[in-house]
Order: C-alpha cells, then structure tokens, then sequence
C-alpha cells in the first residue's frame, strides 16, 4: 500500500499543481530552483524544510530564549537538528546532485511535507515528516525505499548541535525488554549563557517484528554530532519502510529535560508509526472543523488554507506561549512577541478557535506583574507592556528602536483582546480571574498616561504611531482610539463582574481628542501634513477599533491613506485593512483588489510562503496571514465580534467568489455563509 501512495505522489503532482488543490502545495525541486522553505509546527517545534534531500533547514523550539547575539536581547535558539540523516546506497552518500526529480509537498489537511525523488535506476526514495500535534515536543519522520535493482542502504540518524549551542554531552543507550529494544541517541547542550538546557533524543521505529529489526550501531564523530546507523539489503521490486521518532524539550519546559527527552522518546517507540499518526491525524481534522470555504477560487481557496495551516501551527492549546510575527518558521524578529499577536493574529484565532487564542491570553496575563513593573519605572500607574516580549515580560526591544520606549498602543492593544476573548466566550470566570486584572491594570496606565491640559482634554504625547514611520508624535489617531477603547472596556468589565468603575476610567475616555485635517480627514497625528505611512494607522480606528462608525468618514479616511502607503518597504496587514474596510462598506471588487495586494507580490518559491513586504524573502509572515484572514473573516465574512457574541454584519463578496463559507466559529461552532 505505501508503494502506492509513493507512486501516486509522484503522479499526482502535475494535477495538484494545475487545479490549485485546496490542502496541498506541491513544488518540483532542483539546484536552479528558487527555494524558501515551509514549515511543520504543532505549536511547539518547528520544522522548515530543506531542498536537500535527508535534511531540514530548522527546528525551532518556542519558548526557549536566552540573551545572546543580536541587539543584547533575548533570542530565540535553534534546538537540536533531530531529523537530519544520511542515506548510503550501495556505499554512495545520496545528495542533491545525485538525485533526480525531486518533488516536495505540503500537506496542509495533516500538517506533513514529503519529498520524494529517483536515485539513478537502483531505488525511489521519499520521506514524510510530522511535528506531532497530540504530542507536544516529539516528531516522525517516515522513509520509504523502493528498489528497482537489489541495493544495500545504509540509513544514518545524525544529531547534530547548532553553532550557538555549547558543552554538548552525547549519549547512547539500548534499553532491552523481551517485546522491544530501544536505541536511544540522546545529546544535551547548554545555551549560549548557559541558561538553559537544551536535551533531543531521537529512535528508529522499524517494520519488522521484533528480533528481526536491523541491527544499530552507534558512531561519534566530534562533539557537535553523533549518530546511530544501520544495513538493511532490498532487493528489486520491495519496498521497505522505517521511521525516526525524536523529541526536543529544553528547561524552559520541564525541570529535568534530559531525562524527560528519552521518556519521551521511548513513549513514542512503543505507541508505534501507526498510533502516532492515527492521533496526530484527528487532532489535525479537529482542528480543521474549524475552515474557511471559497467556492469559485481555487487559489484564493488554497492561499487562504495555507495562511490558517500557519496560525493553527504556531499556536498551542493548554500552553501560555503567544506567537511571534515568524511564528515557528525560524528565528525572525528574535522570536519576540509584538503586537502582531494581539492585533493581526488573535482576532482569526479567536473566532476560529477559541481555545487557542485563550493560550495566547495566558501568555499575557502570566507576565503582568512585569508590565506593572514596566510602568512603575516610567513614572505610570497600572501595567504598561512592552513592545517587544520573550519569556519574562520585560522589555525586549533592542535600545537602538525606539518603539521600546514609547510604542505604549500595545498595553490598549492586550487590552482589547482581553475584552474580545470575554465577548466571543462570554467566559465570566475568565474575566475575573484574568480579563479583569489585566483590563483594569491597564486601563490605570492610561489615566496616569494622559497629560491633563485643561478641562477636557487630555493629550497623549510623545508616542510612536501604529505607523511606525511617525516617531515621538502627539495625540497618535491610533493610540489615542485604542487608549479610549481600554479605558472603557474596563468600565464595561467592572459592571458585568458587580464591581464599581473607577470614574476617572470614563472621564479620562471621553476627553482624549481625535484629531481632524482641514480636509475633514482624520489626522494621524499632531504634526501630521500628508507624509507616506509604513503601515494602517487611522483607518484601524473603523476596524477593528470600531471608534469611527460613518460609512462617510470611513470612505474620506481610506480614500486619502490608501494613496499613502508606498508599493515597498511596508509589511503586508495594511492593505489587509483596507480590503476588511471596502468590503463592509459594500465594494466587494475594490476590496478583493486590496486583498489580492496584501499578500501575491509577498509569495515566495516554490511553496507560496509569504513575507513581511513585497519582494521580501524573510517568510513565514504570520503577522501579515492574520491581517489577510481578518480580511476574509470580517470583512467579506461580515463577521463581527461584540459583547453578546459574534453576529454577521453586511458586506460584500468580490463578484469571482460564488460563495464564502464560514465553518465552526466560536464556542457554539457556527456556520456564517455570505
């Protein structure tokens, strides 16, 4: 049977390609092919992929930073390569230049990339690998071997340690039982500082009953990289199938990893290939219970899919970890947490999954004594985020960017998702014990926050706009909005909870100004006369913000800041605004212009793997996928989130689009169609 799936994804490639299948991405592979990788994720390893056969580019470990390299702030590091091997057939090593048309594929519907290719006329060969989803720190590579002459292969697991890493320890233990024998390869390292412990361990999963498997042997080569082998003859016409289960965990997540990495492994060895990926499966189709339907574009349909897969992968249930705008694709932006996550991302994740976004809700509240520290040392009341987050909550933003002093919009930002998660829920509980004291803390930052000039009116001065190309600016249109949405979000808060709102909470509200132009647009800031913006700044106060309500006003303040923005050097959510803006303003083609701008000219080969700007090559974006999905879900969606739950509002479907479906959203899994 597997032989059969071999053949047909060789011969089904064509196809895939030319109908835009809605789950897989498919890319023939050679020397002269423009190549960014994908990634396998679960929400807690990484994988991207390689154009080398046998190799990965990546693996990612979230959670795991420490202080070393760029800026003098912490980064995230590489963990152990685990899936990386060796092929030997006949005693020549398999490379690029001795394969032959080489084909790779993403899997969107099970989260697996495969690649398959020719070795001469001896031997097709193709390997599939998994970051399984039920397990949060293990994954499964198969391998496939179908000989067209007798061969004998050589198969090697190498455990190598990045560059960064250092006093590598290599290990090598067989465990015997009557029913199984396990042989683990196992190395630990201590991070750049010596923070932390970084520990994988790998196994071979074979086909064979026991006492018949191959025999393993173990070699060292250097301190860095070690690996364990073994001989296996197939002769002409048989194919022949292992697999590597290997698990990556640091003590950022488990006091005694070492130890825990072989456990486990072991644990993954005796559920067996078939148990793993029978779980990792179903938690992939439960996941995907929860979909976004285009009838009429398929490319649309497939780019769409690809853009959830990213969201869904980069984020965990049950954890408190909050995605960066790489996500796990690598070690883009330090792995930091920005406001991508609240403001981009969070808004798909939450209508679409609930329980997720709730991880990234945890990942804010556990550091909120740091944000009361942060604003403490600013001379502010309540909690004051930073821009930029790793493990700890403290500032992270290197000191040469000044959005670490003075982007202050991202405290409202954490804000006003802590208020929609409790309006999608309607999760009281939560709101209690962990909505509140973040809206409240926060809502105390801006009244202290303001500068009181006079009766009724209180400025906000000395920011850095949501456009980030207006540094200390005052009275920021976004900043200022989202500061006023905080403040009363508190207010509501307090009254469902019994509570008595702090007055000053409302007054302060009402009186921080918005400012106008002489032309009745809406100013971005004081000293703003018309200059081009990095990114949406106004027209985030009509969505999400919801603070300017006319469709007038809506219109004069797109019209004037569409033409703003420069074809280069601006990351990809601004025009994912605007196309959510037309599109609920009833221009269903002006807004699937803007659609389609938000995110083609940042694709990059061959798996359509978008980037922070156009012609960019530093993917995977998923700051810009939660913008273009927001695009979909709110604005042709019609979708809408308020304090009652979240109902449909009018909007417009581009007039190529027959038909938008919106599957399982919400905590009541809805279907929304337009």
């Amino acid at each position: 049977m597997r032989c059969l799936l071999t053949i047909c994804f060789f011969s089904c490639y064509i196809l895939s390609v030319s109908a835009q299948d809605p789950w897989k991405i498919s890319a023939t592979v050679s020397s002269n092919t423009e190549y960014y990788g994908v990634t396998v994720a679960n929400g807690m390893i990484g994988i991207i992929s390689s154009p080398e056969p046998f190799k990965v580019k990546d693996v990612v470990l979230a959670g795991a930073y420490d202080l070393y390299g760029r800026g003098r702030v912490s980064n995230f590091i590489r963990s152990f390569n685990l899936l990386n091997m060796n092929l030997d057939i006949d005693g020549k090593r398999i490379e690029a230049k001795t394969i032959t048309n080489m084909k790779q594929e993403l899997d969107m519907r099970h989260a697996s990339f495969t690649s398959g290719f020719n070795y001469g006329d001896k031997a097709s060969v193709s390997y599939t690998y998994y970051s399984l989803r039920h397990l949060p720190y293990t994954v499964l590579m198969d391998v496939t071997i179908t000989a067209t002459k007798d061969i004998d292969i050589t198969a090697a697991n190498v455990m190598e340690a990045p560059d960064a890493l250092k006093d590598v320890q290599n290990y090598y233990n067989e465990i015997d039982r009557p029913h199984v024998v396990i042989s683990l390869l196992t190395s630990q390292a201590k991070s750049p500082t010596g923070k932390l412990l970084m520990c994988a361990s790998n196994t071979f999963l074979f086909s064979e009953e026991h006492g018949h498997e191959p025999r393993v042997i173990h070699e060292m080569w250097d301190n860095n990289m070690h690996l364990m082998k073994f001989n296996k003859k197939i002769k002409a016409g048989e194919t022949y199938r292992f697999s590597i289960a290997g698990s990556s965990i640091t003590s950022a997540h488990h006091d005694d990893p070492l130890n825990e990495a072989e456990r486990l492994t072991i644990y993954a060895k005796l559920e067996g290939r078939d148990r793993l990926l029978s779980f990792h499966n179903k938690a992939w189709d439960d996941l995907w219970k929860s979909d976004i339907q285009i009838e009429g574009d398929a490319q649309s349909q497939q780019d769409i899919h690809s853009m959830l897969y990213h969201l869904y992968s980069f984020v965990r249930e049950g954890t408190a970890l909050s995605p960066s705008p790489m996500g796990l694709s690598g070690l883009g932006y330090n792995g930091h947490v920005f406001w991508d996550a609240e403001l981009w991302m969070f808004p798909a994740i939450l209508v679409m999954h609930p329980e997720l976004a709730k991880s990234m809700m945890e990942y804010r509240f556990q550091r909120l004594a740091a944000a009361k520290r942060n604003a403490f040392s600013k001379g502010f009341k309540g909690a004051m985020f930073p821009w930029e987050s790793a493990e700890t909550g403290v500032e992270e933003t290197p000191v040469w960017a000044l959005s670490g002093p003075f982007e202050h919009h991202i405290t409202a930002d954490i804000a006003i998702a802590a208020w929609s998660y409790y309006c999608v829920t309607q999760d009281k509980n939560w709101l209690k014990e962990k909505g509140w004291p973040i809206l409240s803390a926060t809502a105390d930052f801006w009244a202290s926050r303001v500068e009181r000039n006079g009766p009724a009116h209180f400025d906000i001065n000395n920011v850095v706009a949501a456009d980030e190309w207006a540094e200390n600016v005052d009275n920021n249109a976004f900043t200022n909005a989202a500061a006023k949405h905080n403040l009363a979000y508190a207010t509501e808060a307090a009254k469902i909870l019994g509570l008595d709102p702090n007055p000053d909470w409302m007054y302060v509200a009402n009186n921080i100004p918005l400012l106008k132009m002489s032309n009745g647009v809406t100013q971005e800031h004081a000293a703003y006369h018309g200059e081009g913006i990095k990114q949406a700044d106004v027209n985030l106060l009509a969505y999400p913000l919801k603070e300017i309500t006319d469709p007038q006003q809506i219109l004069k303040d797109l019209e004037y800041y569409e033409t703003r923005v420069p074809d280069a050097g601006t990351p990809a959510m601004t025009q994912a605004v605007f196309a959510t803006l037309y599109a609920r303003l009833g221009n269903g083609e002006k807004a699937f212009k803007w659609f389609k701008d938000g995110y083609l000219p940042n694709l990059n080969a061959p798996f359509r793997v978008l980037a922070e700007t156009k012609g960019g090559t530093n993917p995977y974006f998923a700051t810009g996928a939660g913008g273009i999905l927001q695009s979909v879900l709110m604005g042709f969606g019609g979708l809408e989130i308020t304090s009652k739950g979240i109902i449909q509002v009018k909007s417009k479907l581009p007039s190529n689009w027959k038909q938008l479906t919106l599957k399982g959203i919400g905590v009541e899994n809805k279907t929304f169609v337009r």
